[in-house]
């Protein structure tokens, strides 16, 4: 590393030293570009675009069966990325934040689990959790490696198939899927099997808004990492806190949609950054307001 980006790395963790120590109770909100560094790729570009193809609709999954035939083929074959990362610098050094009690709760809208594998405690899962599925008809849920081997064994030949890997398990692979059978719930017969997640288009449950906003509410100021914002069911609590005069950081490679809302925004590597803070506060040289 020369010395110009040394010294400009040494004064983005100072100036986020600083935010902590006016701020030192924290919620924090996280998205795709905190886990790029365990492999697993991000969905925009640093200008906020879509690097590819957008990901499925709820509406398209819910009402196509040739969508879920697509859907679950790719997903077959790139799942096993999802499934094998681990937690990252970033997710390590929030859980020790969430330690030292700077950190007192985190909104993520990734699928992964890392931040609970990472062993942070107070985690809202805003778009659920991509390791199980859930029947549309009568609820039954359901681990998704237990689907995938029932995959496998229906769809034997996609076994050995290999792509590269999109966001949240997806498969960057365009074939014939007309043949790839895919399973209805045996619970109930009828039902449709889909990851307990929120897809685009769909909503997420009031009840987990509320919790994610209780802690916006209880926390000093909120800090974003690794987000573009771009879709409105995190953008919104960046508003909330604006709104109720709060400060806001913002820790991102590129472009967000809350720029003009920031009271700090630093455009740095999150995991050597957040290793940084604490690091700081570890060593003992943790400020408070």
């Amino acid at each position: 590393m020369d010395l110009t980006r040394q010294r400009d790395t040494a004064a983005d963790i100072g100036r986020l030293q600083g935010f902590v120590a006016c701020h030192s109770r924290l919620t924090v909100l996280t998205g795709a570009g905190v886990s790029t560094e365990s492999g697993i790729p991000d969905y925009r570009d640093a200008s906020g675009a879509w690097k590819s193809a957008p990901p499925m609709q709820h509406q398209q999954f819910m009402t196509s069966h040739a969508a879920r035939q697509r859907y679950w083929a790719r997903a077959l074959v790139g799942f096993r990325t999802l499934h094998g990362a681990r937690p990252g610098a970033a997710h390590r050094a929030l859980a020790r934040l969430e330690a030292s009690g700077i950190v007192q709760g985190l909104i993520t809208q990734n699928v992964d689990g890392l931040h609970q594998k990472a062993g942070s405690r107070r985690v809202i899962d805003l778009h659920g959790r991509a390791e199980q599925v859930r029947c549309m008809g009568c609820g039954a849920l359901r681990m998704r490696h237990d689907l995938h081997t029932e995959l496998a064994e229906r769809n034997p030949r996609w076994r050995e198939m290999k792509a590269s890997v999109r966001p949240d398990g997806d498969a960057d692979l365009e074939t014939d899927f007309s043949d790839f059978d895919v399973p209805g719930c045996g619970r109930c017969g009828r039902g449709i099997w889909k990851p307990d997640v929120v897809f685009f288009g769909d909503s997420v449950p009031r009840e987990r808004v509320a919790r994610a906003r209780a802690l916006v509410d209880a926390a000093e100021a909120l800090l974003v990492v690794g987000s573009s914002l771009m879709v409105y069911s995190g953008y919104r609590f960046v508003r909330q806190a604006v709104e109720a005069g709060k400060p806001v950081a913002c820790l991102n490679l590129g472009r967000t949609r809350a720029d003009p809302l920031y009271a700090l925004k630093l455009e740095a590597p999150v995991g050597d950054t957040l290793t940084a803070l604490a690091d700081a506060v570890s060593g003992g040289e943790r400020v408070t307001s």
